[in-house]
């Protein structure tokens, strides 16, 4: 029988970088979402404030992929369906759409200067706002003005700058380098 201390040590670090991660995201997420859920604005007619949890997740899908699955954004992203009565799934779907965008050309964008990635942050956001928006509008689901939208979109792609940062300073996350290889060898 093995000791509990032992089997933690037999764990490669590499696998328990990415439970960590996991982990650490998910955990963001809950926090996110409680924020989200307290009532600290007095009226309704302000500004819309940037998706947080959208610009991290697409800053981590572009520094290190395996660190956040398909399915653990999809549930976290459906959990916020379900719980701001948005249309269960589509937001979901449309997230995935753009993460997987992203996750597929990110060995392409690795070497990009932060500019272009930024710029093409916003064009994957835009997308994903822009088919959301269609969508509804296809099955005549009443939806938040344009205005309201683009200021959202705005307001995120604002934000992305200094998710990216916070995620580098307070978690280490960097986007893997050319060539890197894990401790089996294998290309990150």
């Amino acid at each position: 029988m093995t000791p509990p201390g032992m089997v933690a040590a037999m764990v490669d670090p590499l696998t328990t970088r990415r439970l960590v991660h996991r982990a650490l995201f998910l955990a963001i997420a809950a926090v996110i979402l409680f924020l989200r859920l307290l009532p600290l604005s007095p009226g309704t007619g302000g500004l819309p404030g940037p998706d947080i949890f959208l610009a991290l997740t697409l800053a981590w899908v572009l520094r290190r992929p395996d660190y956040v699955p398909a399915a653990l954004i999809v549930a976290v992203i459906l959990l916020e369906d379900l719980m701001f009565m948005r249309p269960p799934g589509l937001w979901s779907l449309m997230v995935l759409l753009g993460t997987e965008f992203l996750r597929r050309r990110e060995q392409a964008l690795r070497d990009l200067p932060f500019m272009l990635e930024w710029l093409v942050i916003g064009g994957v956001l835009a997308a994903m706002f822009l088919g959301n928006r269609a969508v509804l509008a296809l099955v005549m689901v009443p939806q938040p003005g344009l205005g309201q939208d683009l200021l959202r979109l705005l307001a995120t792609l604002a934000a992305y700058p200094v998710v990216v940062a916070a995620s580098r300073l307070a978690f280490g996350l960097r986007r893997a380098a050319p060539g890197e290889v894990d401790a089996l060898g294998h290309r990150l």
